[in-house]
Parts: structure tokens; C-alpha cells; sequence
């Protein structure tokens, strides 16, 4: 077996907490971990959590949080995803796939139709093979001091319910980026 192979199957469960101590213990205690601090966006905290450990190290996470947002003059809500992290020792298993998946079903449970989800552009591709898809439209977010500010990140989406269409229209986040 080599080093980066686990030592047992691994399975999500869900974490009754996710501080910045279980994301170093996933990637390290960098400035920035997620390379996006260059944007300068003010992020909001996940409130459910899902993870994946091996040999009792958290090596995998993904967070949900349901917000509100506007599609053209349609108000609604989107579970919006973010955090998502694997450990780089034990990239390219599939644990991005394993966590992603146990927390869109969960999302399935919450009621709307979509996830979201911003991401760089390198890690377009990665998300188009888990099912998601690039938006062609500016999202705009908003900001602490009520700014208003466009979605600098690239922002994919996957239906959480058969194949709900995305609607065509602008679209407006109403609260800061997940």
C-alpha cells in the first residue's frame, strides 16, 4: 500500500463543526488556502458540514448554506456550496466526488432547486466531471457596507431535483458569497 493510499474505505459524515483548525488539518496553515484572498470578497461561514476522515484525520470537507437570491425578477433560494477541500496527499481518489455527493443529497432535503457554487477557473473542469456547470451570466454579490459587487470567480451550478433548468435572467446573490 503506498502513502497515499487510505488504509480503510473512506465515508462522509456529517461534522457538528468545522473551525479553522479541521480546515489546516486539511490544507495546511497557508494565508490562503483557497486562493481567492486576491479577490478581497468577504465570505460567510458554511452552516452544515460534511467531511471525510481517514486513519481519524479529516482530510476531506464540503459546506452548505441555503441563501437567498434573485434570477431575473424571480426571488428564490439556492443551496450554495463551498469549502470544498481534500487534503493533497490523497487528491485524485475521488474523495471530492464522495463528500460533494453526501452533501447535495443532503441539499436535496432543504427544498431549492439548485446548488452554487464559485470556484477558480483551473478547478472548472474538476466540477464539470462531478456534474456541475458553468454559468454564462455575472452573478452579483453583495458586500460588507452595502456594496454590490460582481462575482469575480467563476459561479457553476448543478440541479439538486432531476433536471431543473436554470432560469435565464441576471443574477443577484442576497448576502455575501458562501
Amino acid at each position: 500500500m503506498s502513502a497515499n493510499q487510505p488504509s480503510a474505505t473512506p465515508t462522509v459524515t456529517r461534522l457538528t463543526h468545522y473551525t479553522k483548525t479541521e480546515q489546516d488539518e486539511i490544507l495546511g496553515t497557508g494565508d490562503d488556502p483557497f486562493g481567492v484572498a486576491g479577490t478581497g470578497l468577504t465570505w460567510l461561514p458554511k452552516e452544515e458540514h460534511f467531511g471525510v476522515r481517514l486513519d481519524g484525520r479529516l482530510v476531506a470537507h464540503a459546506g452548505l448554506l441555503r441563501l437567498p437570491m434573485a434570477i431575473g425578477d424571480v426571488e428564490t433560494e439556492v443551496v450554495g456550496v463551498g469549502g470544498v477541500a481534500v487534503a493533497p496527499g490523497v487528491r485524485g481518489q475521488g474523495l471530492a466526488r464522495l463528500v460533494l455527493a453526501a452533501a447535495l443529497d443532503h441539499a436535496r432535503t432543504q427544498g431549492p432547486r439548485h446548488a452554487l457554487l464559485f470556484c477558480r477557473p483551473p478547478l472548472v473542469p474538476l466540477y464539470q466531471r462531478l456534474g456541475w456547470h458553468p454559468l454564462d451570466t455575472d452573478v452579483v454579490v453583495e458586500q460588507p457596507g452595502s456594496r454590490l459587487v460582481t462575482m469575480p470567480l467563476r459561479t457553476m451550478v448543478t440541479p439538486l431535483h432531476g433536471t431543473a433548468g436554470w432560469p435565464s435572467g441576471r443574477v443577484r446573490l442576497h448576502s455575501l458569497p458562501m
